[in-house]
């Protein structure tokens, strides 16, 4: 029962936490849900049958974007609602098997999953949570929730549940109405998780919803959908109005920052300790301040590092992003395919000051009509469609557009030739049927993804890379792949004259080679900063991985992709520090990946600051610490051109005229802080 909004950029990997169904009823049931994407196109179900026992048997599957789960449940509850008995089998999005399962006997509970086991002995009402389960174990949760007097969820192995009520609503159909409930629950994940719940005595979810790209509901009631997003939004907006209030402190007037060591961005080097001036949200200047300097507050720089802000460069956003984002001091991340409505209206929030968030720099999402289409931004069967679709993105101030893996590549020269005319870059996947060299030569100014750049050398024009080939393949073949080879060589070089950029997200696809029970590498130098449902949460493999031999394999293919993007750098090929991942922590490794590859640290963070402005087309007024650019900056607490690790410790992160402290951000998000924060001082 582990759910969290933080998978969302990766679109399928928690999906399978989402839907419900209640066992409430002692009759022999079937119920029904559906899975939504794209305005009703359905995408998966959930079918959930209780026997006269009492036993729950529930057969789901969700597919999107080439992949998805499929798994199959069964449980028993107890009085208290808990479980009493718990199994589940199947495949995980990527392909890795599923078998866990769990009881409890008396006091003594007892589980075993792919990654994990344990035993221990319990006293009253707790809930198993799940790894692995079908979306059955949210209502689950509601229902036992619902029994308890104090609204504490105790959870097995660890942590407590809780609900808030947000609000009601009325659904309709056939002649029938029912209310239903907003819910947000706390106590898993880093931020809330929302649904729509019945109100009965055992309430089950009738629908979840995140706004933009999916929504869940039970079977007939799919009518209502898109009024309760239209709800739930407004009543998200709320508390993240509130979050943003407390956690973001006004800076208006003069801020000098004394004492300093700047980071050149442009050059990549660390200056003398310094004094930087900024007012009302702009850098005023850099350089010792004179005695006539009256500033409204002033901040003890003494041993630290002040650095621009950071980009992160391969981003999918969403609302509750923003925390772990400023937190880890990224003030500007690059969308890279979104709902387009929703993602007007966040840029319209950040405008707004009303959203604590970092600036967005979008990319147009287009992708091809299939039944393998991700159902972002706009889908498309012609070349018409494609330049209607780049018309509107112009039109919306985009500075690029992005292909996927659909991509019908009967009109892609065109179409790319098209967005170049209207001043845009093209960057995406490489669509099927097509290798990297084959977008390179129609036009494309970057390519997503290791992955994406290294199928170049094992793919034809009959290898479909819509399907979990596209990540099998590589983890399979890189390891045979001779980085010094002709085909290689001449690759490379190609991108590097040609100055296409390439944003590798090398260390999302650690997933290639993580093994059952191992922590993802992307958390393993903050484990003990993070909630422990979230560590149990990511020990669990998402490859299918079956023996030794197999992992030798892929992990001896991901350290190849690391490699090639080491000399790609070296060999000019432009690099750019994106994640497609968990926001904030995976940009950090990110970066200390490119230092494994072979780039120096201050190399590192030139990448995440001069040249993804450059990129980004904003380096006019961000992405260095220069007089008269946006004060988006970050003070930290140590020298992360010596030591790239630093980099998590902290102290201040100015975005504009508004600052936050990385400490309090963190505490909000159940994360232990890794730096204490700046000490400012009032003018007298």
């Amino acid at each position: 029962m582990t759910f969290t909004r933080l998978s969302l950029p990766r679109r399928t990997l928690a999906l399978g936490l989402l839907l419900s169904f209640s066992a409430s009823a002692l009759a022999a049931e079937t119920t029904r849900y559906l899975a939504l994407v794209d305005g009703g196109k359905r995408a998966g179900q959930q079918v959930v049958t209780r026997a006269d026992d009492g036993t729950v048997t529930v057969d789901y599957v969700f597919k999107d974007n080439g992949r998805g789960p499929e798994l199959k449940e069964t449980y028993t509850l107890a009085e208290d609602g808990t479980y009493r008995r718990y199994a589940v089998q199947g495949t995980s999005t990527f392909g890795a098997k599923v078998e866990e399962s769990f009881q409890r006997d008396g006091d003594t509970a007892s589980w075993k999953t792919k990654s994990d086991h344990g035993q221990m002995k319990v006293s009253g009402t707790a809930l198993y949570s799940p790894l692995g389960g079908t979306p059955a174990g949210l209502s689950v949760a509601l229902g036992a929730l619902a029994q308890r007097s104090d609204g504490q969820l105790p959870l097995l192995p660890g942590g407590s549940l809780s609900s808030r009520k947000l609000g009601e609503a009325q659904v309709t159909r056939d002649g029938k109405s029912q209310t239903v409930q907003l819910l947000a629950l706390t106590g898993q994940g880093f931020t809330p998780n929302f649904v729509w719940a019945t109100q009965e005595a055992r309430p089950r979810v009738f629908a979840l919803i995140y706004p933009g790209f999916l929504q869940l509901i039970e079977e007939g009631w799919q009518a209502n959908a898109e009024a309760l997003e239209t709800r739930q939004k407004a009543a998200e907006g709320e508390l993240l109005v509130d979050l943003r209030k407390k956690l973001g402190h006004d800076f208006a007037g003069a801020t000098l920052i004394t004492d300093v060591r700047v980071f050149d961005s442009e050059k990549a080097t660390l200056g003398a300790a310094t004094d930087v001036l900024v007012r009302d949200g702009k850098i005023v200047s850099v350089g010792k301040a004179g005695k006539d300097i009256k500033p409204d507050r002033r901040i003890d720089g003494r041993g630290k590092t002040l650095l621009p802000g950071l980009f992160d460069m391969h981003g999918h956003v969403s609302r509750w992003d923003g925390g772990l984002n400023i937190a880890a001091g990224v003030t500007t991340v690059r969308d890279m395919g979104n709902d387009n409505a929703t993602l007007q209206q966040m840029i319209g929030e950040i405008g707004n000051g009303t959203l604590m968030s970092p600036n967005v720099v979008p990319a147009g999402f287009i992708e091809g009509e299939s039944d393998y289409s991700a159902r972002n931004g706009f889908v498309i069967k012609n070349l018409d469609e494609a330049k209607k679709a780049v018309d509107w993105y112009s039109e919306h101030g985009y500075p690029q557009i992005k292909i996927y893996n659909s991509f019908p590549k009967a009109v892609l020269r065109d179409t790319v030739a098209y967005a170049h005319s209207k001043g845009m870059r093209v960057s995406g996947h490489v669509p099927a049927f097509l290798r990297a060299q084959d977008v390179v030569d129609q036009g494309f100014d970057e390519i997503q993804h290791i992955n994406q750049l290294l199928l170049n050398f094992f793919v034809d024009d009959k290898t479909d890379t819509r399907t979990l080939q596209r990540f099998y393949l590589v983890a399979e073949k890189t390891a045979d792949l001779d980085l010094d080879s002709k085909p290689v060589q001449d690759f490379i070089n190609t991108l590097a004259v040609k100055k296409i950029a390439i944003d590798p997200t090398l260390a999302t696809f650690e997933f290639l080679h993580q093994r059952e029970g191992e922590l993802s590498p992307i958390f393993v130098a903050v484990d003990s900063h993070l909630p422990p449902d979230v560590q149990r949460g990511r020990r669990a493999a998402e490859m299918n991985i079956p023996d030794d031999a197999t992992w030798q394999r892929y992990n001896k293919s991901y350290d190849k992709a690391v490699e090639f993007v080491g000399r790609a750098y070296k060999a000019g090929v432009p690099l750019l520090a994106g994640t497609d991942e968990v926001p904030g922590f995976t940009l950090q490794h990110e970066l200390a990946l490119y230092v494994r590859a072979g780039l120096t640290p201050a190399q590192a963070l030139q990448v995440a600051t001069w040249n993804a402005a450059k990129v980004a087309r904003v380096d006019g007024d961000r992405g260095s610490v220069s007089a008269g650019k946006r004060s988006d900056l970050i003070l930290i607490d140590g020298d992360p051109t010596r030591d790239i690790g630093d980099l998590r410790k902290i102290a201040l992160v100015l975005q504009g005229r508004t600052a936050y402290f990385p400490s309090e951000v963190y505490g909000q998000l159940g994360v232990k802080p890794f730096a204490a924060p700046a000490k400012v001082i009032p003018a007298k």
